[in-house]
C-alpha cells in the first residue's frame, strides 16, 4: 500500500475499525473510504455488489460484524449467525469480483475449541468443540477464515486473517447488555463509586434515568450498589486483553508489510491454520483484572462474585509466536491501557 491507494475500511466506527481508520491517517494515507450501516447495509448482497463495482477499492479492511459479550452472544445467536454470515459472503466475495489486492478479515479467538491447550497456536482450529456460549459467533467467524484461505488457494486472491484476543479501547460499547467485560467492569464500578458519593447528577446523566430512585432500583438491579459490585461468575476464568490501537498498529503492519505466502510454512503439504494470532501472550483471572479496574476507579465498595452466573471458557490464552516471527510485538500493557480507557470514558 500506498499513501495514495484507495483502502476500503468496513466497521470503521467500530472498536476495531476506528482505531485502524486512526492509525492509517496518522501514517498519511489520504484516499480511505468509509460507510456507516445506514449508507451501505453489509448484508444486502445488491448494494454490497453495486458499491464495490462503483468504489473499486485496492485493499479491504474488513472490521465490520455483530459482536457482543457472554450474554448478547447467547441471547442472540441466530442474529450473530446469520448477520455475521451475511456481511463476510458479501465483502469477501466481492473484493474477489472486483479483483482487490489484499483483503484483511478481523476474526476472534473465540473460533478455538473450549478446552484447546493453552497458549492456543493457530493449529488448534477445530480440533475439538466450541464454547457453547458463543457458537454462532465463532461458527461465522470461522467461516469466514476458511473462506479467505479457500479463496486464495483457489482463484489466487491475497486475503489475510487475523484472530485478535479480547479487544479494549477507544469507541468500546459500555452498554449493559452488549459490553465485553473490561469495559462492563469500568462502567458499573464507576456507577458504584459514584453512588457511594452520592453524585447522583453524575449517575441520571450516565443511565438516563429523571430520578434517584429509579435509578437506584435500576443500578441494584444490575448488582451496583454503594458497598457492593456484583460480577458474573466466579471470577477465576483468566482472559488475555489487548489495546485495540495495538491491533490497529499489527493491521496496518500485515497489510503494509505482508502478504498471505507469509501465513504458512512453505514446506507445509495441506496449506491449512493460515490465520494470525493478534495478541500479548499474557493473561489475567477476571478477578485480578476486576481488581485493577477497582483501583484505577477509586472505589473503595467490596467485589461480589455470582457464581449462579456462567464464566465462559477457563482460559484463553493465545500463542502469539506467529505475529511475533512476522515482525509485530505489542505496546501497551493491561493496567496502563485501563487507565486509558477509563480517561477516555470519563471525558466521553
Amino acid at each position: 500500500m500506498n499513501s495514495n491507494s484507495k483502502i476500503y475500511i468496513a466497521g470503521h466506527r467500530g472498536l476495531v475499525g476506528s482505531a485502524i481508520h486512526k492509525t492509517l491517517m496518522d501514517k498519511g494515507y489520504i484516499n480511505i473510504i468509509v460507510r456507516t450501516h445506514n449508507e451501505l447495509d453489509l448484508t444486502n448482497q445488491d448494494a454490497v455488489s453495486k458499491f464495490f463495482v462503483k468504489e473499486k477499492p485496492e485493499y479491504v479492511i474488513l472490521a465490520a460484524a455483530k459482536v457482543g459479550g457472554i450474554l448478547a452472544n447467547n441471547n442472540y445467536r441466530a442474529d450473530f449467525l446469520y448477520e455475521n454470515l451475511m456481511i463476510q459472503n458479501n465483502v469477501i466475495h466481492h473484493s474477489y469480483l472486483n479483483k482487490v489486492k489484499k483483503l484483511l478479515f478481523l476474526g476472534s479467538t473465540c473460533i478455538y475449541p473450549k478446552n484447546a491447550p493453552q497458549p492456543i497456536k493457530e493449529e488448534y482450529l477445530l480440533t475439538d468443540t466450541l464454547e457453547y456460549t458463543n457458537e454462532p459467533y465463532a461458527i461465522a467467524k470461522i467461516a469466514g477464515m476458511k473462506m479467505c484461505e479457500s479463496y486464495n488457494l483457489q482463484y489466487g486472491t491475497n486475503f489475510i486473517s487475523v484472530m485478535p484476543t479480547n479487544l479494549y479501547g477507544p469507541n468500546d460499547n459500555f452498554d449493559f447488555e452488549k459490553s465485553h467485560v473490561l469495559p462492563a467492569l469500568i462502567r458499573k464500578i464507576h456507577l458504584a463509586k459514584l453512588l457511594s458519593e452520592l453524585k447522583f447528577k453524575e449517575i441520571l446523566e450516565d443511565i438516563n434515568f429523571d430520578s434517584s430512585d429509579k435509578a437506584r432500583q435500576f443500578l441494584s438491579k444490575i448488582g451496583v450498589t454503594e458497598a457492593n459490585v456484583e460480577i458474573w461468575g466466579t471470577g477465576e476464568p483468566r482472559r488475555e486483553f489487548l489495546w485495540s490501537e495495538d491491533m490497529a498498529e499489527a493491521c496496518v503492519f500485515i497489510m503494509e508489510n505482508r502478504d498471505f505466502v507469509d501465513t504458512y510454512p512453505k514446506s507445509q503439504n495441506e496449506i491449512i491454520n493460515t490465520h494470525i494470532n493478534i495478541g500479548t501472550g499474557i493473561d489475567i483471572s477476571i478477578r485480578e483484572l476486576a481488581e485493577m479496574v477497582k483501583s484505577v476507579i477509586g472505589y473503595e465498595g467490596n467485589l461480589i462474585y455470582n457464581s449462579n452466573k456462567p464464566d465462559g471458557t477457563q482460559r484463553k490464552l493465545t500463542n502469539v509466536s506467529k505475529i511475533k516471527s512476522l515482525g509485530w510485538h505489542h505496546k501497551i500493557d493491561i493496567k496502563e491501557g485501563i487507565e486509558k480507557l477509563y480517561t477516555w470514558f470519563l471525558n466521553k
